[in-house]
């Protein structure tokens, strides 16, 4: 199966109520656990890419390739997505190689520079109909900041869409990045509203802090994008950890590496299926913190 298009998978996401997974990768061995993940559980996924991982790698092309290239041999349906880009070079050089969507990230700045270089961005990636994301209402847990506090107004967000065109937007409902334990709680009746307010759909980020009820509940009220990637590293470590610690003579790293993979792909199955639960308006999932 081709690489499909991010726009197509958030619409067909949105339009049944079901939420859909991404995920973020790390090296080639996230990126080929995540897509057997979606394999496994015969359901679609976003595979993204961040700037800090590019920045980790050196450059953008040598991972980028190679995770379009392991998408594009899958059976399952694959959008790749660079997320949190600062860079409008970045998001350029994204769109050129044939990313389904990016995210430029002008959450650091005051609402007008938000504007102005989101629509930029917006501009040149439409003109390749590659599908764009874009942040309003600082989510939480950046550079170690954790503001739970922090809130993104319906109004607000509103005239920011109509502003810039973007197709799906990241909002501040509670969650907060890079947290270990799950015990975010989200503000659903904000979400409810953004949804109404908002004629794009929502993305939430920092969902690794959150426990499955809540996203579900989450998603209910209307989000769509589910954002994850500490909650999965921390699974590919503790199995990494829990080899090297049984078995002290392994000198080959594909041993314990092997097994970090196989903890990501269970989990983001898991996940998955999580997310696409049907929408229930009789009953609230139950507030489950397991990971």
């Amino acid at each position: 199966m081709t690489l499909v298009p991010t726009r197509t998978l958030m619409s067909s996401a949105r339009a049944a109520g079901r939420g859909l997974g991404a995920f973020n990768v790390i090296h080639l061995e996230t990126a080929s656990a995540l897509v057997r993940a979606a394999e496994h559980a015969g359901l679609p996924v976003i595979l993204q890419l961040s700037q800090n991982c590019i920045a980790y790698h050196g450059d953008l092309d040598p991972i980028a390739r190679a995770m379009l290239a392991i998408a594009e041999r899958s059976s399952a349906e694959i959008a790749v997505h660079l997320d949190h880009a600062e860079d409008l070079a970045l998001v350029h050089r994204a769109v050129d190689l044939g990313f389904g969507s990016v995210m430029y990230d002008g959450s650091a700045l005051d609402f007008a520079d938000n504007v102005a270089h989101t629509r930029r961005a917006t501009a040149y990636a439409h003109a390749s109909d590659c599908y764009v994301e874009a942040e309003l209402g600082r989510v939480g847990g950046k550079d170690g900041a954790h503001a739970p506090g922090v809130r993104t107004d319906p109004t607000e967000a509103k005239d920011f869409v109509d502003a810039t065109g973007v197709d799906a937007l990241a909002v501040a409902v509670g969650s907060s990045h890079a947290m270990r334990e799950r015990t975010a709680e989200l503000d659903h009746d904000l979400i409810r509203r953004l949804r109404s307010a908002v004629p794009v759909p929502l993305v939430l980020h920092g969902s690794s802090g959150v426990p499955d009820g809540q996203i579900v509940r989450a998603i209910w009220a209307g989000m769509t994008k589910i954002n994850v990637s500490t909650q999965l590293n921390t699974r590919f470590t503790a199995a990494v950890r829990e080899v090297l610690a049984g078995r002290p003579d392994v000198v080959d790293s594909r041993v314990y590496i092997a097994r970090g993979a196989d903890a990501v792909t269970a989990e983001a199955e898991r996940l998955l299926r999580v997310f696409a639960l049907e929408p229930d308006t009789t009953s609230h999932p139950a507030e489950d913190t397991a990971c």
